[in-house]
């Protein structure tokens, strides 16, 4: 199961008012040096990826087939896995003070274990849908596919505060896979090859990512989705990114536009 067919059309909409934006004002514009591809499970319909200590975590989605693995950097192999039942669509990830989050898509639930011994322990529910699940250190930072991310209370998931993301004064909707990398929160704009650069505190886009061509047209299939999928090593400084169905992940660098 894919999202209604008429997101990708809003999300290119979005991407050619930020490609204008970005040119029109002090919005800085990168594009990308792929410095290693790496292998992906091209089964895995990637929501949510990030590090912790050291080690690579993916959540990933579908109806029936959603998960959460600790996965093996160098080749892509599945480490660790929990399945999720077929009535949940697992979305966003992160952890936070020793506990992991995974959100659902439309069940309105937020799992949490713990991720040293993924033990359930518990459930924490919210209005909306959930997509995309990052953290500054202390709140938990979430999209829900609108222009809106919210910063939530991680015992409650009380929502705290909310911000609304803007290029250029025009709202950026369709905000899914987030990361939060050396004071911004960087986002997937689903169904574009784009990522944003958000301030935290204003929601205002500081940069804008073209991933235009990435993944190469040869290693395309029909099942091959979008482009979704954003991590930082704080360890090493590096960024992945990779998308739903990709057979590769790739660690890049950004080369500014001038």
């Amino acid at each position: 199961m894919k999202r209604l067919p008429c997101i990708l059309l809003a999300a290119l909409c979005t991407l050619a008012i930020s490609a204008c934006s970005a040119s029109a004002q002090n919005v800085k514009t990168y594009g990308y040096k792929v410095e290693e591809a790496l292998p992906h499970d091209v089964a895995s319909y990637t929501q949510g990826l990030f590090f912790h200590e050291g080690e690579l975590y993916e959540s990933a989605g579908q109806y029936g087939e959603s998960s959460f693995r600790k996965v093996d950097l160098a080749t892509g192999r599945v480490l660790k896995r929990m399945n999720f039942e077929s009535r949940y669509f697992a979305e966003g990830a992160c952890v936070l003070n020793g506990r992991l989050y995974v959100l659902t898509w439309q069940e309105k639930e937020c799992f949490v274990y713990d991720i040293a011994t993924w033990e359930r322990l518990g459930t924490l529910r919210y209005l909306g849908e959930g997509w995309g699940l990052t953290t500054d250190g202390k709140s938990l930072i979430m999209s829900d596919g609108t222009s809106t991310i919210t910063f939530r209370d991680p015992e409650t998931f009380v929502e705290e505060r909310s911000i609304s993301v803007t290029l250029r004064g025009q709202k950026v909707a369709y905000l899914n896979e987030l990361e939060y990398i050396k004071g911004e929160i960087w986002a997937n704009v689903y169904g574009t090859d784009q990522i944003i650069r958000i301030d935290p505190q204003t929601g205002v886009v500081r940069a804008v990512i073209n991933l235009r061509g990435i993944l190469p047209q040869q290693l395309r299939k029909p099942r091959t989705d979008v482009l979704n999928g954003i991590a930082w090593n704080p360890r090493s400084g590096a960024v992945y990114v990779t998308g739903k169905n990709w057979p590769k992940m790739y660690r890049i660098t950004l080369v500014e536009k001038k």
